[in-house]
Formats: structure tokens, sequence, C-alpha cells
């Protein structure tokens, strides 16, 4: 069986770390989350995949080349206009023509192994849709079903009608293609593989429910990478290369060390925790749990880093405190660095409102940060900022913005 997967999208809701990279490359635990996708079909021996790319596609097929190396076997398909996922999967017509059947999922999503079992063991008839029971359904598609038989998929509905969650993995026969023909152009201008399903109902077209309870996350906005990260260094193993750690340094739970770091003397490390590759973690800096730093990074002397993401290539100066943050790749945070946080907190984006349970604030890309810098908690800063010495940002910066 193939699996299509659909990494065609910006992820407007995930800027400002999606101005440089598509939301499926966005990392989790130090790899990107549709790495995380992959590894999830490899593991139930689905091994042939489609990437329907599109937005930053360049990135997600310089990294994933033809899949040989994550073991499976990779082809591209380009959707040169987001025009919505029954579109997307239209694409891959062709490229299915001598496929009975096949699955369709979301780049962007986190899922377990064990949710990709539990649709196959219970797939049906020519469309199954997996869903979960959750009790916050605000925001997803709700499905109505009655035993394993959908009734209805309603997007966004303004009265609680189920806890049962679409979490956008699909299994289909090659007739979802006729129905496809037949999908309306939604308010949103887009061709929804919901409405396609939907379509199918009404013509008398069984469509099924599976279930799981396994693992799958989405996440919406930036800071719910910060969960998706939790989540997933809790299934991390200890991996620590005698010689990456000095004399001196204490080390304690499942921490994972790339290649070539060092864990300097006084260094005091609590897992779960990932370090990359090339690092060098400064003396006597403490790294708390769920915090995972990418590949070329160094963190100064007597700085305390605590459940964040910290992207390749970011240096971090002496004596910062950093938590409950995602730092995006080449940044750089001079000394006394302090990201405060806080909890609730109300947040514009798209001008619209947003609210992050506990967040202390998102870097983009590209940013350089002088000494004695204070952020607010909530206070987001775009790609491509300077930030000067001394400064306190108690508001979200805009991409190339200077603060002297």
């Amino acid at each position: 069986m193939k699996a299509v997967i659909l990494a065609a999208g910006e992820g407007l809701r995930c800027r400002p770390l999606t101005l440089t990279r598509s939301k499926v490359m966005l990392p989790v635990a130090d790899r990107p989350i549709l790495e995380h996708v992959i590894h999830s079909l490899e593991q139930n021996d689905i091994k042939d995949i489609l990437l329907i790319v599109g937005y930053k596609k360049e990135r997600i097929m310089n990294y994933f080349k033809d899949g040989v190396d994550f073991g499976v076997n990779i082809q591209y398909v380009e959707q040169k206009t987001q025009l919505g996922t029954a579109h997307a999967i239209e694409q891959a017509r062709k490229e299915l023509a001598d496929e009975h059947e096949f699955l369709a999922l979301n780049g962007d999503n986190f899922i377990e192994p064990q949710v990709i079992s539990d649709l196959i063991r219970s797939k049906r008839g020519d469309a199954t849709i997996l869903a979960i029971k959750t009790e916050h359904v605000s925001g997803y598609g709700v499905v109505r079903a009655e035993g394993n038989r959908v009734l209805e998929i309603l997007e966004n509905p303004v009265s609680e009608v189920s806890h049962l969650v679409n979490t956008g993995i699909y299994y289909f026969s090659s007739k979802i293609f006729d129905f496809i023909g037949q999908t309306p152009l939604s308010s949103k201008g887009e061709y929804a593989i919901t409405d396609t399903l939907q379509k199918m109902i009404e013509s008398g077209t069984k469509v099924s429910m599976a279930t799981t309870r396994s693992w799958w996350l989405d996440a919406v906005y930036a800071w719910d990478l910060l969960r998706l990260n939790s989540v997933t260094l809790g299934k991390i193993q200890k991996n620590v290369p005698s010689t990456a750690v000095e004399d001196g340094a204490h080390i304690k739970g499942n921490i994972s060390v790339g290649r070539n770091t060092i864990i300097r003397s006084g260094c005091y490390i609590v897992g779960p925790v990932t370090i990359g590759d090339n690092c060098d973690i400064g003396p006597n800096a403490v790294i708390l749990p769920s915090t995972s730093i990418g590949n070329n990074v160094s963190v100064g002397a007597f700085t305390n880093i605590r459940n964040c993401i910290v992207m390749n290539d970011v240096r971090i100066g002496s004596h910062g405190h950093v938590s409950d943050s995602v730092i995006g790749s080449n940044c750089h945070m001079g000394p006394h660095f302090i990201t405060e946080t806080g909890t609730k907190l109300n947040i514009i984006m798209n001008e619209e409102l947003h609210q992050a349970e506990k967040l202390g604030t998102i870097i983009g890309d590209d940013t350089d940060v002088g000494h004695r810098v204070l952020v607010k908690a909530g206070a987001m800063i775009s790609i491509n900022c300077r930030i000067g010495s001394g400064n306190i940002v108690d508001k979200a910066l805009h991409r190339d913005t200077l603060v002297l």
C-alpha cells in the first residue's frame, strides 16, 4: 500500500517559524515533524510514499531526497497552488493509477506508529476516517457517527455534537477520485477532502470510521510545538557518548547527545533532553527537562534552559535564562538574555486573538540579540530582527525590525 502525505502548505498560524520553512519541517525532538510521520509509516511496512509538496519544497526535498536514508521510497508531486486537501490528493492521481487503495495523511501532525496500525486494522469499504475522542473539539472537524458508519463531518461546529475529532488520516480506495471531481469550492476558496467525503455520504456510499487511543498531536500554533516536543522527548532512550562529558558534569535521566558535542564541567542536565551534533554546552550551564537543542549550538556558561526548542546554528551567551520558548535557526543571543514565562497569554496573530496556555517567546530565524535583553512573556519576534543591548521587548516585532 502507498501513502500520500500532504506537505504543500505553509502553516500560517505557526509564523514566524514558517516564514523560512514549511510547517512539516518544524523540529520536534530535533527531527522535522514530517520525519516522525514517515517513521510511523515505515514501522507499519508502508514504504512507498508520495509527498505532495509546494511551499518551500526545496527544503523538504533536500532533506529527505529519495527516502533511502529513512528506509522508504519517496516520490514528489508538486501542488503549485494550495487549493485544499482534495486538490492536493488529486495531484497524485497519475502516480496512483495502478493502486486500488492508499492512505492519505497530513505531514504536520505528530503520530505514533500505532495510529497507522489502528487505521489499517479497522479500514472498511471505499473510505475510512481515523478519529480520536477528545474533550476539546474547537477548531477541528468533528465526526458524527453511528457505530462505525460516518453520518456527517462538521467543520468547526457552533454547538457540541460529538467529541470525535477528524485526524485528517484516511484510507481510500481509488473510488475517491470519482468524488473528488464533484467536490464543491468551500467558502475559503479551497477543495476540502472532508467535502469530498460528505459527497460520498450523501450519495449513499458508506464512509467508515476507525478510532485510536495512541498519540496524535497537532501544532496549530507555534507554541504548540513545545507540547509535541515534550511528548516526543518522553520516548527517547539514553545515548551519551563517554567522550562527550567532561569530569564534573552531572547528567540525570534520558539524555541523547550527538556527535562531536562537548558538555563542559559543572553542567547539570536533567532529561528528557536531546542535544544535536557539534554542540558546546558551556561550564555550569543548566538544561532542564523537555528541551531539545539542534546541531551546531553553543550555550554559554551559567545559562539556564528549560522546556525549549533551540534550532540549529544558535549561540546563547553566558548567564542567560530561557524557558518555554522556541528559538529559530541561526540566532545569536548575547550574555544575560532572559525570557519571561506567562500563562493564558492573549496573542494577536494574523489580526486574530489567540490564547497560549504557557509561553515565553517565539523567535524567528536569523535574529541577533544584544547583551542584557529581556523578552516579556508572549512577545513574538519575527525573522531577521536586530535588538540592541539593554532593551526590554514587550510587544511583537515584525520581520527585519531594528531595536536600538
